[in-house]
């Protein structure tokens, strides 16, 4: 919670018969270092206010609302509404957007109006009650996890480019991809050959010209197991623009149950697909499985750390980790058996000395020189 605030002065400004409250900002308006702004009444910015360095807090029992014909850029920005913060114009974040209570909301029908995180900038805090209900974008970055998800649930989508994406933009829906609320129906019916089953329940849209690999999260309403009874199976599928049809993209074993798991895609350029959703093949995949491992970090010289003998065999490698809820943990190219339960995802901040909590963890690990992936599980003794 901010403390110190300086509180703003606003007009009162009228539209016909309605009045509402507002700041009001046509001049220069600007935080300095260190200083602090609080936001107790909505903003309508049609003046200069990009050149902030300080925290801006949006707070109120009720919603407040960004509005006006210029985009603010905030350099540090805190979200605590109750009902949400409306977006009517973009806003961009030059360094951290941090959610504590109720949803960002933007315009599903204009995806041009973003919360738009700038080259260094990250999202903290993001849960089921404070993301961004709508369209996230990213400007100047490779890799981004996207805070985005729907009224009810926080349901990321995690992007990595082989390049800078000069723009990358996502939202998630809640929807039916055969009777969508925003777009033409994605028919599930017109599939490639190879995908048994296209998910009726979820899809995300992501645009980017970079080529990129993404991460999805499945959870208990994802509804995997009318998908396929073998998590090994689901796969993300996009809507392809050019073939007007569900197709696979690729990638690794998709890791889990049928209640949490995480798919991860192979190489695909985003704007070459409308949507993304889960899929399951139609005949089974030839994966490998390794062992379930014990990890005790307690240092003891047992199991301190995540020892694959395998991969010994292929120096080129690279391990992914991810907890029940398909959150990464942990990720390392060429792994020599360096994880002992501490995270190395800026994702995971609290009580980062003191380990990710106990409990069963995937992993994916593939080996480059061979040519193979493998998957598992491992069960976390952090005590």
């Amino acid at each position: 919670m901010m403390k110190n605030t300086l509180y703003i002065p606003f007009l009162l400004l009228s539209a016909g018969l309605c009045a509402q409250t507002a700041l009001y900002n046509t001049g220069n308006l600007r935080i300095h270092d260190g200083g602090e702004m609080g936001f107790h009444t909505d903003l309508i910015n049609d003046g200069s206010f990009d050149e902030n360095q300080g925290l801006a807090g949006f707070y109120s029992t009720d919603s407040r609302s960004i509005n006006g014909s210029l985009p603010p850029t905030f350099q540090d920005v805190e979200f605590l509404t109750q009902t949400g913060t409306f977006l009517n114009n973009p806003v961009n974040v030059s360094n951290n957007a941090n959610f504590i209570s109720g949803d960002v909301i933007t315009i599903p029908a204009q995806p041009g109006i973003t919360l738009n995180f700038l080259d260094t900038a990250f999202p903290s805090g993001e849960n089921n009650a404070s993301k961004v209900n709508g369209y996230a974008s990213v400007s100047g970055q490779q890799d981004f996890t996207f805070p985005v998800g729907d009224s009810e649930q926080l349901r990321q989508l995690s992007l990595n480019s082989e390049g800078i994406n000069n723009l990358a933009k996502a939202a998630y829906f809640f929807e039916d991809p055969n009777s969508p609320s925003e777009f033409p129906a994605f028919s599930t019916n017109s599939r490639a050959n190879g995908i048994n089953e296209i998910s009726t329940s979820e899809f995300w849209r992501l645009e980017g010209s970079v080529p990129s690999s993404v991460q999805l999260t499945w959870n208990n309403r994802s509804d995997i197991a009318s998908l396929s009874e073998d998590v090994e199976e689901i796969v993300v599928v996009g809507w392809s623009k050019i073939t007007n049809q569900w197709e696979m993209l690729g990638g690794p074993a998709s890791v889990g149950d049928l209640i949490n798991g995480v798919a991860i895609s192979g190489s695909f350029i985003p704007d070459d697909y409308e949507v993304l959703t889960f899929g399951a093949f139609g005949e089974p995949r030839d994966f490998l499985d390794l062992e379930n491992y014990f990890v005790s970090p307690n240092g003891d010289g047992i199991n301190d750390f995540l020892e694959i003998p395998e991969l010994a065999l292929s120096p080129n490698n690279h391990m992914m980790i991810f907890d029940r809820q398909g959150s990464k943990v942990f990720e390392k190219t060429n792994y020599t058996n360096e994880f002992n339960g501490l995270s190395n995802q800026n994702n995971f901040v609290i009580n980062r000395e003191g380990g990710l909590p106990s409990g069963v963890y995937f992993y994916i690990v593939s080996l480059d020189d061979l040519n193979l992936e493998f998957q598992g599980f491992l069960y976390l003794a952090n005590d």
